[in-house]
Formats: C-alpha cells, structure tokens, sequence
C-alpha cells in the first residue's frame, strides 16, 4: 500500500545572514580576548606606579563582560523561525476532533488592575476564532472582590452580543476596547448594517463600563443589583483579601443551555469565576499558587488538553492565536514533544522611542528565536500555550501520542451547583499540604520569576518548547510608564533569575541532560544578568576617577593595541543598533493608547511626550543620579584640563578612550540631568535626590584628589 504523504503542520526556517554572523562573532572573541591578554599584561606595569587597583577592576569587569557576551552568542548563533499552517490542520482535522482549551486570565488587585480591564481581555479569549463548545475561561481572582466578579457577571451578559458581532463582522480585536479604539482614526464603517450593529454595540458597551466604574468607585456592588444574582452571598463570610473561603461560581455552561446561548441562539463558551481560599497562616505562593489552583479546578469542569495563560492586562489582539498554538501540538511527527508554545509578550502604549525600553526587542525578536534553535524558549509567565501533562509533572519519554479527544474522560456529570461545591475543595488554602504541587507539579515555587523555573523544570523532564512570534501581535497589554516602575520590575526580574542559579533546577551544575548546552548557556545569561551590575558599576566610576587624576588605563590611538578595543566596540554597537531597527526600532510607531491603570493625566501627557517620569524619591534614583553627577564633574574637568593645560595633547592621545566612555555615560544621562535641574513639573527628580546625589558625588572627586 502506497504511503500517503506527510505534511507538516508548521514550517522551521534558519534566519537570514546566520554565516556571516558567526564569522562576525568568532573575529569579536578574538578581539576579547586580545583585550584580556593587554590587560593582564600592562597590570604589573601600573603596578610600578603603585595603582595597580585601577587595571585589575578593570580586567575583572572586561573578563565578566567577555563571559557575558559568550553567553549571549547561544541566544544569537542559531535563530530559528517558526510558520504554522492552519489550512492543513483545518483540511486535516474536522472542528470537532480539535482539543478543548481552558484559558486562564489571572487578576489580583482591583485597585491597580482595574476591573474593566480585565474584562476586555476575558471577553477577546472568549470570542476566539474557535468551536466555543471547546472553549474555557477561567478567571482568577486573587483579591476576591465582588466588584471583579460583578464585572464578570456584567461581560456574561455583554458576550451574548459581542461573540455574535465579532464572528458576524470577523472584528479584530476581540478586545471591545481595543476594537472601538481602532476605529477611532478611522472613517465610519460604510456598511450599513455594520454601522448600525456597531452602535448598538458600543452602546451596550458604554453603558456597562458605567455600571462598573460606579461600583468601582462606589467601593461595592449596590444592593439592588446584590439581590438579583445568588453568587454574591459568598461574600457574606468574606473577611480580606488574605483571609476568606474558597469562591467559585460558574457563570456560563452548556449545562445551562437557557444563561448559556448568545442573542442568536448559539452556545457561549464556559465561563468561570475563581477566588482560591487564602488564610493568613498559610503561604499562598502569589500567582504561581493562583495557576495550580486554576489547574486543579480547571480539571474538574473541563480537563482541556491544552491550557492557555494570559495576564489580565494582556487581551488577544489575533482570533487565531488558538489554532496558530495547535498547529505546533498537533503536528504528527514532531508536536509529541512540545510541552508549550511561547508568544512574545507585545505593548501597545510603548512610545516612538521607546522610552523604557520596554519592547525588549532584543529578548522577544532575537534571543527568544535563538533559544529556540536549541530545544525552546523560556516560559515568561503569560501569552503561553501549554500541554496540560506536561505542566503537571508528566515526563516525556518519546512515545507520546496526541490523544487529544479523551480530555474530559473523568469529568463528573452533575449538576453546576453540585459540580461547585466538589471544586471548592481544590482550591482550599491546605489542599497542597504533603503533594508534590509546586515541587513537582504546577507551576514550581521558592522563585520570584516561578514561570521561567517552571519551563525550565519541564524541558529538564525531556520536553521541548516553541516560539512563535507572529507578524500580528497575538498578545497586546500595557508597558510601565514610569521609570522607577521600570526598575522595579527588572530588580524583580533580575532577583529571580539570580535565584534560579542557585536552585535545584541551576544550569550551571544540576544534571539536566534533555537540556543542550546551547540552551543551558542561554539560561545562564539571563541567570547572571544581576551579577553584570558590578562590572558596570566598574566601569562607569574607575575610568572617570582615573580621568580626573590622570591615569590612562587604555592604549594610545597610535598603539596597535587600540584596534581590538575600537573593534569591540565599534562592532557591537553596530551590530546592536542593527539588531534593533532590523526588529523594529523607532521605525514604526505603535498605537498609543493609555489607560487609568498606571498613570494620572500629568503622567500620561509626559509620557507620551517621552519626558521621563522619576517624581518619587527612592535608593534607585539616588544610585543613578550620583553615577551621572560624579561623571559630568569628571568631564568637565577633563574638558578644563584639555582647554587651560598645556598638556592637553597628550591627554587627548593618552585617555581618548577614557573621555568618549565619560562623554558617552553623560550623554546617556541627559534624561537624569533634565529631572535634578531643569525640569519643574511633578515627574522631575525630588530635591532629596538633588543634594545627596550632588553631595557624593562632590564628595568622591575631592577623595579622589586627595587619596589617588
């Protein structure tokens, strides 16, 4: 019998121009490592000087630095790009073999997390391009608040129109919110009965945001409205936030055909409201704990196959996102072994310039690709797609097989109240008490960045991951707007990373043989991205200290040990400038639209302006502004010493490499600068900030003249 011929449900391709890098990158470690031999090599020299301090600080910072890149080269040697093919997997499975999928969208404050929020991204994963009879949407909500689950029960009612609308109009995107906002630069729908749905719509729309916006403000749901729905007596016994019984309320099912159809009589997918039990003795482990109680719950009302998590800010910005994600999981021969298929996480209110750097293009459009060639991109926590096995501890053994029908194999037939109550007992404080949850099962604890070890401990367990980063956006949510809230998340990030280093799970020496060194060295960089603070901080004071006093710690120009220092640093500027406007840059300017979540009126008109917002006084700005201070007092009088001196020509040939790293560091500073003495509005720098910085930094020069 003639074999039928295979093709594959989604397409891998090595990225462009990936031999020239390599030749790019072989030539760069050459130049280090001519670097590190100079420096050793001129240490016992200064040492005749009596300041051999200056060039070994140096040589330690250039050493970690030239580790650091050699690192970050297996995230860039081999960039892999992924293509599914949903028309194949339409022609080759009908709507009803296709798994289910259980979403969950996590919430934890309303006060920072605004309620109306989160329901635009519930009801753009409930409109998914998908058989609805597949779909689950589970919403977490760890602050237990009855205005959340009033907005909830309000987005029940709206998505009998709305799910309707969007597959009549084929809107995108199925955030209300998002989709208003899209045709708010654009000229009316010429259709007429487009038109006329689209006021209706927007109608219902406004007019339940009001309804949630007063009860937000209000601090409470009103009585009358209280009365009309049974499930806000479980708030009877609600105490606070860290301290209530477990509440779970299903709001749409197909065993509630009459609540459950939308305005043109079809079904609505599940919906389900979560609020695990928290009690003050018992630690509640934050979102990683809010995930498995997901899991758990999750497995009783629906057991998909596949679950998909997003954050609460992040609304689906594609309706095909779902079967893009199956493409990979279902393809014959090689989505046995993928546990989980990765989105970038994408920003629509980043600025032009990017302000904060909050795009990360490097991570999602180079490094995400490039741990991909080696066996899978990092789990970062939202925007991913999992194989629900493997992310409750199952092992792979490579005889896998996609039995993608049996998900709701031993889900109990009963009744929803029932079905409720024999739910809640998953999702109690003591449940994970002596299991293997959060060790073994779920998503791992003990790590402030949980997601990352999480996909680390499944690929540890012989599982592969993909990356897809599709030409739409699958994901779009919102980007800090201030710089501290900036520093904070990356302290965070930066902070958990360091402690995967040192965990159970470390790349560094744990014996994780279904990881390739490759990809172990990827996880390293990142793993160490906390320890590069020090070299920096090296290299941001001792080249302007010995500036001032007049050590030259580099090579002449005219010295053929200049050439591999302008190497290095010629070529990876240039390469990282192309990385970035290659991937996006400034090229393209986003969408910019600002919500009540992070920012004030003041906040909003700045940042779209690009002025940087400090307007708080904390260690992290008084760190950076000494820094800046300290070396606009180095340059000046270095620009001092070049004018008035008659030695100026021989500094010039001596330190050039010293007074471009100066004059770079204050010009990346320019922002610092504005805030501690131009600027007067409420985003400028404190005073506080003001005198201490200038204070030490003034401090460190007159010591430095004294003591060196």
């Amino acid at each position: 019998m003639e074999r039928r011929e295979y093709y594959s449900l989604f397409e891998t391709t090595r990225a462009r121009g990936w031999l020239i890098y390599r030749v790019f990158a072989i030539f760069m470690f050459v130049a280090i490592c001519f670097i590190w031999f100079y420096r050793l090599s001129n240490i016992t020299i200064n040492g005749e000087d009596g300041k051999p301090w200056a060039s070994l600080g140096l040589f330690g910072a250039e050493l970690w630095f030239g580790l650091s890149w050699l690192f970050s080269q297996a995230l860039r040697w081999n960039l892999v790009f992924r293509k599914p093919f949903k028309s194949r997997l339409s022609q080759r499975y009908e709507e009803m073999n296709l798994p289910g999928v259980d979403i969950y969208v996590c919430t934890a404050d309303p006060d920072i997390e605004p309620p109306i929020m989160v329901i635009n991204t519930v009801l753009s994963v409930m409109a998914y391009d998908y058989p609805v009879e597949k779909l689950s949407v589970y919403l977490s909500d760890d602050a237990a608040s009855d205005i959340t689950f009033y907005a909830l029960l309000e987005a029940s009612t709206f998505a009998k129109h709305w799910l309707p609308f969007c597959k009549r109009f084929e809107v995108e995107p199925r955030s209300p919110l998002a989709y208003f906002n899209t045709l708010a630069s654009k000229t009316y729908p010429h259709h007429h009965n487009h038109a006329k749905d689209l006021e209706a719509i927007k109608k219902l729309y406004e007019n339940m945001k009001i309804r949630i916006e007063d009860a937000a403000k209000l601090g409470g749901v009103p009585k009358e409205t209280r009365s009309k729905h049974s499930g806000f007596s479980l708030w009877d016994s609600y105490t606070s936030r860290r301290d209530h019984n477990t509440i779970i309320q299903i709001l749409l099912h197909e065993k509630d055909p009459q609540n459950s159809k939308d305005v043109d009589g079809f079904n609505l997918p599940t919906l389900v409201y979560l609020a695990r039990e928290k009690r003050p003795q018992h630690h509640h482990n934050f979102k990683a704990g809010a995930m498995n109680a997901l899991i758990r719950v999750s497995s009783k009302i629906s057991n998909a196959k596949v679950i998909l998590n997003v954050d609460c800010d992040m609304y689906s910005n594609s309706s095909q996102s779902v079967k893009d994600a199956l493409c990979f999981f279902m393809d014959e021969e090689k989505g046995q072994e993928i546990a989980f298929v990765q989105f970038p996480q994408s920003f629509e209110n980043v600025t032009k310039n990017d302000l904060y750097g909050s795009s990360l293009i490097p991570v999602t459009e180079v490094e995400l690709h490039g741990a991909d060639g080696y066996g899978g991109p990092l789990y970062i926590g939202t925007c991913c797609f999992h194989r629900r096995d493997a992310l409750c501890g199952k092992k792979y053994n490579g005889r896998s097989t996609n039995d993608w029908m049996s998900e709701n194999s031993h889900v109990i037939e009963t009744n929803l109240q029932e079905l409720e109550e024999q739910s809640k007992a998953l999702a109690c404080s003591t449940y994970e008490e002596n299991t293997l949850w959060g060790k073994e099962m779920g998503l791992r604890y003990g790590c402030l960045v949980e997601d990352v070890i999480t996909g680390l401990s499944i690929q540890s367990q012989g599982w592969k991951s993909v990356y897809y980063n599709p030409t739409r956006k699958a994901f779009l949510g919102l980007a800090p707007t201030t710089l501290l809230q900036t520093l904070v998340q990356h302290k965070r990030w930066a902070e958990g990373e360091l402690q995967i280093l040192f965990s159970n799970y470390s790349p560094a020496w744990c014996s994780l043989r279904s990881i390739s060194l490759g990809l172990r060295m990827g996880y390293l960089h990142y793993n160490l991205w906390a320890t590069t603070c020090f070299p920096t901080l090296c290299y941001s004071i001792i080249p302007s200290l010995c500036l001032l006093v007049g050590i030259p710690l580099f090579p002449k120009i005219y010295s053929p040990w200049f050439i591999p220092f302008a190497f290095v640093i010629l070529g990876e500027s240039i390469h990282n400038l192309s990385e970035f406007l290659i991937f996006g840059g400034t090229i393209q300017d986003s969408p910019f639209i600002i919500t009540a979540k992070f920012m004030d009126e003041d906040v909003s008109q700045r940042y779209e302006k690009e002025v940087m917002e400090f307007g708080a006084s904390s260690p992290l700005f008084t760190v950076l502004a000494t820094l800046a201070v300290f070396n606009l007092f180095c340059l000046l009088a270095t620009l001092k010493e070049l004018v008035l001196s008659e030695g100026g020509v021989r500094a010039y040939e001596e330190m050039l490499l010293q007074v471009l790293l100066c004059g770079f560091l204050v010009f990346i500073n320019v922002p610092i600068y504005q805030g501690l003495f131009l600027r007067k509005d409420k985003g400028s720098l404190p005073t506080s900030v003001a005198i201490k910085s200038i204070a030490l930094a003034l401090s460190a020069c007159v010591l430095s003249k004294i003591f060196i």
